[in-house]
């Protein structure tokens, strides 16, 4: 069992990656703090981990306001007794993200509110709760197009999860010495409900993939054993990355359209 004794908060675990992690880290000994805002998901995760003979407890969480962020790492203290892993993986992926001319206001201050203040809000209390635990992991969900320009222009989104990298190697290098690690883990394109929904059309998710060398898109069980290993104690050495699991497109020159 990778993480046997070991407390995990996962936001956004009612769907996509935050889900499939929980399972994986439920089924490799971790207690397991799911958040989400829609309370089906985050209750149909808790249930799947509790059949499966898992520990788990779901809270009802905006990860963008202070006080969600700061009552869902005490419910974690409080339930389990401790906090060993936090991973902020809720994001958001807005219809109307579109380029610097098109995309309205009130998208780009919601986009940065829950994708980068929400990873800066569960750092703010989640770190204190670590450092009572004597460390822990702290996982970070950026993106490949914090590195590259993405084909279709989303740029809150882009600028979001640039600002999570900053945050993420700035946090690193802070808290290295008191055994707190710091790591973005940063997906490629994925068959996830909210890409399919913002690649709504075949023309878009075709000129998605035609970037990716590997020719597909990636799953959110392939990301969930990455930040498996990133909450584990065999990244032990493992701070401030950029894990890229991404199907080769950061590596790629392709000039298809």
């Amino acid at each position: 069992m990778r993480l046997s004794d070991k407390v995990a908060l996962i936001t956004g675990g009612g769907s996509g990656i935050g889900r499939e992690s929980a399972l994986l880290f439920a089924a490799e000994g971790a207690s397991v703090v799911v958040v989400d805002i829609e309370d089906k998901g985050g209750n149909d995760t808790v249930a799947a981990i509790t059949k499966a003979g898992g520990r788990a407890r779901y809270v009802n969480a905006d990860v963008a306001k202070a006080s969600d962020a700061e009552r869902m790492v005490a419910s974690a203290e409080q339930t389990f007794g401790k906090l060993s892993v936090l991973f902020n993986n809720a994001g958001i992926m807005h219809s109307r993200d579109d380029d610097a001319v098109s995309t309205e206001e009130e998208v780009w201050d919601l986009t940065m509110n829950v994708n980068a203040k929400g990873v800066f809000l569960g750092c703010k209390y989640g770190i204190p709760a670590l450092r009572r635990a004597k460390g822990g992991s702290i996982i970070n969900t950026a993106s490949f197009v914090a590195l590259m320009g993405a084909a279709t222009p989303q740029i809150a989104y882009t600028a979001s999860k640039g600002a999570v990298l900053a945050l993420t190697r700035e946090l690193a290098v802070v808290h290295a010495r008191e055994n707190i690690r710091v790591n973005a883990l940063c997906p490629g394109p994925l068959r996830t409900e909210m890409l399919m929904k913002f690649l709504d059309t075949d023309a878009k998710k075709q000129r998605r993939l035609v970037h990716i060398p590997m020719g597909r898109f990636g799953v959110a069980q392939e990301i969930a054993r990455a930040a498996l290993f990133l909450a584990s104690d065999e990244s032990s050495f493992v701070t401030g990355t950029e894990f890229l699991v991404d199907g080769g497109i950061t590596a790629a020159y392709v000039t298809a359209e």
